[in-house]
C-alpha cells in the first residue's frame, strides 16, 4: 500500500471533491450504497488506510496509542483487508477479530491473513447491529477510516463500549472534520462546505457512488461521552518526518491544517 493510496482515502467529503448531493437519510439504503461500493471498486477508487497508519500524515509508529499488545484480545471494526490485523497479529495479539460490512472486504482480509500464517474471526454485518460479538470481552476495539460510515454514530459507540473490558481502550480515525470542508484552490486554501452541516450527501466517483455525513469534532466527543468513554488522547497533528520530501498538493495542504484525527478513548 503507497503514499497515493493512502492519500487517496482523504478524497471523501462534499468540500473535497465539489459535486456532492444531498440524500435523504435512510440507512437502509446509505448502507446498499455503501456496501456496493466497497464490494467492488473501493479499494481502487479510495484506497487502504491500514495500521501503522491511521490516516495521511498520522502513524502508531510516532503515537503509540496502542502499546503492547501481546496477550490483548482485539476487535476491529471496518477490518477491510485485513492489513491492520495483521499488524497486531505479527505484534503477538492473543485474538483477532475484525468485522466489516462487504463480504468482499471480508473474504480478502481471510485469504490476506492465512497468507500471513494468522487466523482471525471475522464477521460480515454492518457496525451499527447486534451480530454476536461478545459483550466485556475486548481489551481493544479500533477502527482506522471506518467509522465516518455510520449511520448511527452514539448507537455504534454504545455498541463498542459493550464489546469492551472495563478501562478498555477504544482508538479510532477518520478525516478531519475541516480538511472535509477545505479544498485547494489557486495556491490556497478555500472551504467549500460548511463545518456545522452534518447532513447526508453522496458522491460518485466513476461508475461508483459512495453515502457520508461529515460530522463536527464535538459531535465525536459528546457521542464518547455519551457512550461511557473519557477522551484520553486527540491527535489532529501531521507528522513532519511523514512530510518530508512531499510536495503534493495534498501534503501542502497537510502543513496547514489538520486532514486526519484519530481518537483514544477508555471505557469508564
Amino acid at each position: 500500500m503507497g503514499k497515493n493510496s493512502v492519500s487517496r482515502t482523504n478524497i471523501i467529503g462534499a468540500g473535497e471533491v465539489g459535486s456532492a448531493a444531498p440524500v435523504d437519510m435512510d440507512k437502509g439504503s446509505i448502507h446498499q450504497t455503501n456496501k456496493n461500493l466497497w464490494d467492488t471498486k473501493g479499494n481502487e477508487i479510495i484506497g487502504t488506510t491500514a495500521l501503522p497508519l491511521y490516516g495521511s500524515f498520522v502513524s502508531e509508529e510516532k503515537c503509540r496509542l496502542f502499546g503492547d499488545v501481546s496477550g490483548k484480545k482485539l476487535l476491529e471494526i471496518g477490518c477491510g483487508t485485513g492489513h491492520s490485523l495483521q499488524y497486531h497479529g505479527e505484534r503477538n495479539a492473543s485474538e483477532l477479530w475484525g468485522m466489516d460490512i462487504s463480504d468482499k472486504q471480508i473474504d480478502k482480509a481471510d485469504q490476506h491473513l492465512k497468507a500471513c500464517g494468522l487466523s482471525a474471526k471475522l464477521i460480515c454485518s454492518p457496525m451499527e447491529e447486534e451480530c454476536g460479538i461478545p459483550v466485556d470481552y475486548f481489551d481493544f476495539v479500533y477502527s482506522v477510516y471506518a467509522i465516518g460510515w455510520t449511520t448511527d454514530l452514539e448507537g455504534t459507540f454504545s455498541r463498542i463500549a459493550s464489546y469492551l473490558k472495563k478501562d478498555g481502550v477504544f482508538i479510532f480515525s477518520w478525516s478531519h472534520p475541516i480538511h472535509k470542508c477545505v479544498a485547494a484552490e489557486d495556491d490556497g486554501l478555500a472551504f467549500k462546505k460548511c463545518y456545522f452541516d452534518e447532513s447526508w450527501y453522496s458522491v460518485s466517483l466513476g461508475d461508483a457512488a459512495l453515502a457520508l455525513s461529515d460530522r463536527k469534532l464535538s459531535t465525536y466527543v459528546n457521542a464518547l461521552a455519551q457512550a461511557g468513554f473519557v477522551v484520553e488522547q486527540m491527535i489532529e497533528e501531521s507528522d513532519d518526518d511523514l512530510l518530508q520530501n512531499d510536495n503534493s498538493d495534498f501534503a501542502k495542504k497537510a502543513r496547514m491544517l489538520p486532514v486526519s484525527v484519530v481518537f483514544k478513548a477508555r471505557k469508564r
